[in-house]
């Protein structure tokens, strides 16, 4: 287990000169069936068998449709490079990625289609690439995503080594884009179908969801596929609800519309499951609207506790959840008094957003130091000092007993230890409980904290019912498959992908690391692993200046 705490640097790396370069088409195996063969797939929708082709694409001679699309550069000698060395080398019209691993060069994309990160700072090993940021991995012969967060796909580029010297042929449009998302089938034909029925129904739109069903699409599988979800927007990236908080929904979409659309991925918002006939397979909406399926994902997540004290309901009182929530909180904050309640991540990177625009940030908590759970006390000591530099009082071990109002808007918040704080906002980050009220009746396993229990391949109890995501308890490979629930957004993604290759009887397991990460004050924390409690912290590094590597111990 370790946790590493620095800066994300930008380093320019060598660059060789080329000339100009091209795309190239993939297919392989994303046009195979789930069996691997180029055969018809089979899935039967309220009884009744029928068989599904993905679309026809002829494989064209030339594999770049468009000459002037193309550059070709000599970007190196063959001896520049060592086994097991990457470089960022520049094509004239953007840049690749070169490595060089048992003898053979590979040329892909050089930035995560994440968030951007150098992967030339990242890792290679195994034939992967890992990215230096937030732990998503790429086959370097492919340039397919093996590990998460993010969705897309690196482009690859072709290689020739000619007179000793090194070749990259690559697409101008891709290495402009620097991403690629996989081939993936389309439902044969949608007005097919009874509104009320689906193959596949996904209950949540978050990251395990969205990746379920682009998985199952990638795979070759062309019936129909409904998301629904209680949100009002299409599926997007909920971690910069707390890190980018002016976000607004269009800017922090994981999909545009159309992608949904070309894809025949349907999605129904602002709707919520009341209730699961597991024996019937029928989803009961809040409404009364009922959907019969053949396969259920369950990704619901979790719903954050709320305070139990005396002015609970007055105005200005938040829990992030949505886009609305942190615009609006942003907006109230600006030169105002804040105060946030819980020093959790959403909390802590809440406070480090909100500190140079409020005029005051409180922050409340139980527990004598922020992280001191995760992290432990020396590691967590250093961050609160962080941001008590950035003008964030903390007031630790004691709660709050009461918020006061003036003209329904909040006012004060009130401390058990006596203390009163000005407050026109108040941030609520003190955790939450699965969003699995709705399962209790259904004879679905959950445990008593109310996390739906899976195996590796993220079945339920329940045949042709899965879960995945923050709501559920899944055997961990690290552990020994000891049942844990681990809360992370690249978990998620992960297992959304599991759980769709077992819908189509892949039989694949989950054995991923899990790997979380925050931000604040330019500051970044990156935690790999999975700890439940230690006997020692060694620190690698200068804790003081927050340029460390933890490791925890036990």
């Amino acid at each position: 287990l370790w946790l590493c705490f620095n800066e994300d640097l930008f380093v320019p790396a060598v660059e060789v000169k080329i000339e100009v370069v091209i795309p190239e088409k993939e297919r392989s195996k994303e046009e195979m069936s789930p069996n691997g063969k180029a055969s018809p797939l089979i899935y039967k929708v309220n009884g009744t068998a029928r068989h599904y082709h993905l679309e026809e694409h002829p494989i064209a001679s030339n594999p770049y449709h468009n000459p002037k699309d193309v550059v070709e550069a000599s970007v190196c000698h063959v001896k520049d490079l060592e086994n097991g060395q990457m470089r960022e080398v520049d094509l004239g019209c953007g840049k690749a990625l070169l490595i060089k691993e048992s003898g053979e060069f590979y040329a892909m994309g050089h930035k995560c289609p994440h968030y951007g990160a150098p992967l030339v700072k990242g890792v290679l090993s195994k034939g992967r690439v890992r990215c230096p940021w937030h732990g998503a991995c790429f086959n370097i012969s492919t340039g397919d995503i093996e590990d998460f967060p993010g969705l897309d796909s690196l482009p690859r580029f072709q290689v020739k080594i000619e007179k000793e010297k090194v070749y990259i042929r690559a697409s101008k449009q891709a290495l402009q884009t620097q991403r690629r998302t996989k081939m993936m089938a389309k439902c044969i034909s949608l007005s097919n179908y009874n509104l009320s029925s689906t193959n596949v129904l996904i209950i949540g739109a978050g990251a395990a969801g969205l990746v379920c069903a682009e998985t199952l699409r990638q795979e070759g599988f062309s019936d129909r596929i409904v998301m629904c979800t209680m949100d009002r927007h299409l599926p997007y990236d909920r971690p910069k609800l707390s890190k980018s908080m002016d976000s607004h929904p269009e800017q922090i979409a994981l999909r545009p519309k159309e992608f949904f659309r070309t894809y025949d991925i349907e999605v129904l918002t602002e709707m919520q499951v009341a209730a699961v006939d597991i024996k019937n397979k029928i989803a009961v909406f809040k409404d009364g609207f009922k959907m019969e399926y053949n396969k259920l994902l369950i990704a619901t997540g979790n719903t954050p506790k709320a305070l139990s004290c005396k002015g609970k309901e007055v105005e200005n009182v938040f829990n992030i959840r949505t886009p609305e929530d942190a615009n609006r909180v942003v907006k109230l904050a600006t030169s105002k008094n804040v105060v946030i309640v819980g020093a959790s991540f959403l909390g802590m990177e809440v406070a480090a957003y909100l500190a140079e625009r409020a005029h005051s940030v409180s922050l409340v908590e139980l527990e004598e130091v922020p992280f001191k759970k995760f992290f432990g006390e020396r590691v967590g000591r250093a961050v609160m000092k962080m941001f008590e530099n950035h003008r964030v009082k903390f007031y630790m071990q004691t709660e709050v007993s009461e918020l006061r109002e003036q003209e329904n808007k909040l006012k004060e918040v009130v401390l058990k230890s006596g203390k009163v704080l000005r407050a026109d906002v108040c941030v609520v980050g003190i955790g939450a409980v699965p969003a699995t009220g709705f399962l209790k009746q259904s004879g679905i396993n959950i445990d008593s904290k109310g996390f739906i229990v899976v195996n590796k391949m993220m079945q339920t109890n329940i045949p042709g019912v899965f879960a995945a995501g923050d709501t559920v308890m899944f055997p961990l490979a690290l552990r020994n498959n000891k049942k844990v629930n681990v809360p992370h957004w690249q978990m998620a993604h992960m297992h959304g992908r599991i759980a769709a290759l077992n819908m189509l009887a892949h039989g694949t397991e989950i054995s991923t690391i899990p790997y979380l990460w925050t931000a604040m004050f330019g500051k970044s924390i990156r935690y790999a692993g999975h700890g439940e409690g230690f006997d020692d912290v060694v620190i690698q590094g200068d804790l003081d200046e927050l340029k460390f590597v933890a490791f925890y111990t036990k």
